[in-house]
């Protein structure tokens, strides 16, 4: 029997669940950004363009909003901050069409583990309208990014 399952849960470790579990999903997101950068480096003009502006652009409001919700979440309640570093794309043999691919599916997972959280009634346990409000902001904002990303990929060497 998990011993764990038997100890109380507060709102002080409630808050701190929210935290890991955003932070990895900000995580995530970073980690398509830089799948994206890279995948721009390789592409013609006209199509980092359209990467750019379909994509990087609105995933880089999303992860600036989920670093934000993240830093004022923590400030409300007196936890530490997380810094957020830059990740690594992965291989530099990976081409445009496979980086982008696999930025659509990194996109795809932060917004599932976002969705779980919500779904988790822990931003409502704790009682945190501005973190609701964040994340469902980012959720927005990633929406359509996989689709997007689906979507340039088909038109690569066209």
């Amino acid at each position: 029997m998990d011993t764990l399952a038997l100890l109380p849960f507060t709102s002080a470790d409630a808050r701190q669940q929210l935290l890991s579990d955003l932070a990895s999903a900000t995580e995530t997101l970073a980690l398509a950004l830089a799948r994206l950068g890279a995948a721009y480096e390789q592409l013609d003009e006209d199509t980092s363009d359209r990467l750019e502006q379909q994509l990087f652009r609105p995933l880089q409001r999303a992860y600036a909003r989920a670093q934000r919700t993240h830093s004022e979440f923590s400030d409300r309640h007196g936890l530490p901050r997380r810094r957020f570093d830059a990740p690594s794309p992965g291989l530099e043999s990976q081409g445009a069409g496979e980086l982008i691919e696999k930025a659509a599916d990194a996109i795809g997972e932060a917004d599932l583990a976002i969705g779980e959280l919500q779904d988790s009634m822990l931003p409502v346990e704790v009682g945190d309208v501005e973190l609701r409000a964040g994340l469902a902001e980012v959720r927005t904002l990633i929406d359509t990014l996989p689709a997007r990303a689906r979507g340039l990929v088909r038109t690569i060497g066209r």
